[in-house]
């Protein structure tokens, strides 16, 4: 039946249209190939401007040409279903075969015929986690993370400390070499060594990101059979080992002495709360807050508990598989396959690599980028030669305004992360309400009200640490652009999910002064329309 489609469609026709023009009369032929792949608009535009028709016969010419494409398209299907016809009748096609052809295909894209989708091991296990979390079993369900944390973070410090040896002996032993450089060593040595320094450092990282790899592999499997059975376990309530395995005895748990010198320091948190109504009409209520503190403290477990309970850390479990989400936005570069600054910070806190985001993020620029040439290949303006250009050297790179999501459970008080990459124009301070950055913060609130997150961290000055150029005048411009941009896209999003309260934390560095803050604190209410108390009183 290929054969037969080919045969009568493949194949050219011409088009022929008659007009005049005052007394003359003219013709248009035009040889077309079908089936046509064009749009019948599309290409009738080509053939106004081709041939420098007259305006007037426009509307008739498309008319006459969408006829035209039509009937002979018409005449092809009913050439095609003869033929089919007549092979079936002839035996060339085997009917039971066709038969079953059309009934699969019928069956696959008829939704009543459709299979009832599996259940997957995850969609089971966040089932059977929401209901563990919110029994009595909540307590050593945390006890027993905690104690996982407090593992690993003791093979963390062991790298770290490894690590630390190798680089003060690498540095004696550079310190030797370069005393002797010019005497009986030469450059040629040096960089010797450097290369052996190097590929032992990777050698040695490379071992223990091995060993924590396989370390947290062995935990998440422990972790999820003990989960399941517990759930199970439950289920049978004249099981006469239950109280005793869900019972909290934290001295069973481990906790170093290493451990907890290691806690991590804390800055007094500057903290003020606000609530607000927005909406034209049916108002709705949110909660801001504005903080001093570190984007890090979100994620980090705080050691400092000797029962290894950690409390502060109840609400995000409880909300783990639910839907009230927090999530918290990161500043980051736009170099995808680098490893420094507040991104290696944020995946030692995870103790977990990126590596599956910046393959999913490349692939993604790699499709950008494909779709960029064809767009351009398409245009065949000189002026477009630096925009292919520069999508050529730059699509292994995030562009200013993009992010991309990482989904977490074993953080302290965040659910997801949204890295959001900006470069050094945020340190000016000529941004405007459509720079990028800008936008980038609406389109995550945007996220947030489609996937049910309803607590977002958002550096207020869209920084992390403070620098020079960042004086008194320039952080208040910086926060009431973005006071006012975060208000206007929170009117948007009662359209986006129907007005739900929704908190949103405005965070600041914690090198910034109090008197900078107060001054922040201040000038939020006058921004936000804050809900005030009504004091009633008596006459009598």
């Amino acid at each position: 039946m290929k054969k037969n489609r080919e045969r009568f469609c493949n194949r050219e026709r011409e088009f022929v249209y008659e007009f005049k023009v005052g007394s003359q009369r003219l013709e248009l032929r035009v040889p077309l190939r079908f089936p046509i792949q064009e749009n019948a608009s599309h290409l009738h535009g080509r053939l106004m401007q081709l041939h420098n028709l007259p305006c007037f016969i426009e509307k008739d010419l498309k008319e006459a040409l969408t006829q035209f494409i039509e009937e002979e398209s018409l005449r092809d299907y009913d050439r095609d279903a003869e033929a089919s016809l007549e092979a079936v009748k002839s035996g060339e096609v085997d009917l039971h075969q066709l038969a079953s052809t059309w009934a699969k295909a019928y069956a696959e894209t008829t939704l009543e015929h459709a299979r009832p989708e599996e259940p997957s091991w995850d969609e089971d296990f966040a089932d059977v986690y929401h209901d563990l979390i919110h029994s009595p079993a909540s307590e050593t369900l945390l006890n027993l993370e905690h104690n996982y944390f407090v593992s690993i973070s003791e093979l963390i410090g062991e790298r770290d400390v490894e690590l630390k040896k190798l680089r003060e002996r690498q540095g004696i032993e550079m310190e030797k070499v370069m005393q002797e450089l010019g005497k009986s060593l030469t450059d040629q040595d040096v960089n010797s060594l450097a290369a052996q320094h190097f590929e032992s450092q990777q050698d040695l990282e490379n071992k223990w990101s091995n060993e924590l790899k396989q370390s947290t592999a062995i935990q998440k499997q422990e972790y999820q059979e003990w989960v399941i059975k517990l759930h199970q376990d439950l289920k049978n309530p004249n099981n006469s080992s239950l109280s005793e395995e869900i019972k909290v005895q934290p001295s069973q748990f481990r906790e170093s002495v290493e451990a907890i010198g290691r806690i991590y320091e804390e800055q007094r948190k500057l903290e003020e709360s606000f609530t607000i109504h927005l909406g034209a009409q049916l108002k709705t209520m949110h909660n801001l807050r504005l903080l001093r503190a570190d984007m890090l403290d979100f994620c980090k477990h705080k050691r400092n508990h000797r029962s290894g309970v950690k409390l502060h850390r109840l609400q995000t479990a409880l909300s783990l598989y639910s839907t009230s989400l927090c999530g918290l936005v990161l500043l980051v570069d736009n170099r995808i396959n680098s490893y420094s600054g507040i991104k290696r910070d944020f995946a030692t806190v995870c103790q977990e690599s990126l590596e599956v985001v910046q393959q999913g993020v490349l692939y993604a620029r790699t499709q950008r980028r494909s779709k960029l040439k064809r767009h351009y290949s398409g245009n065949q303006n000189g002026g477009n030669d630096d925009k292919t250009k520069n999508a050529e050297r730059n699509y292994l790179n995030v562009l200013p305004g993009e992010f991309y999501i990482t989904r977490h459970s074993n953080l302290s008080e965040i659910h997801v992360a949204f890295h959001l990459c900006v470069d050094d124009h945020v340190k000016s301070g000529n941004i405007t309400a459509r720079d990028p950055a800008i936008m980038g913060l609406r389109n995550i609130l945007k996220v947030c009200c489609t996937h049910d997150i309803t607590t977002i961290s958002i550096p207020l000055l869209l920084v992390h640490d403070m620098s020079e150029e960042m004086t008194i005048p320039w952080c208040l411009r910086r926060a009431e652009l973005v006071f006012k941009c975060v208000k206007g896209f929170m009117m948007e999003m009662a359209s986006w999910d129907g007005g739900i309260s929704r908190t949103v934390q405005f965070l600041v560095p914690q090198s910034i002064s109090e008197e900078m803050f107060y001054q922040l604190s201040n000038m939020l209410p006058q921004i936000f329309r804050v809900s005030s108390t009504l004091t009633l009183t008596s006459k009598h």
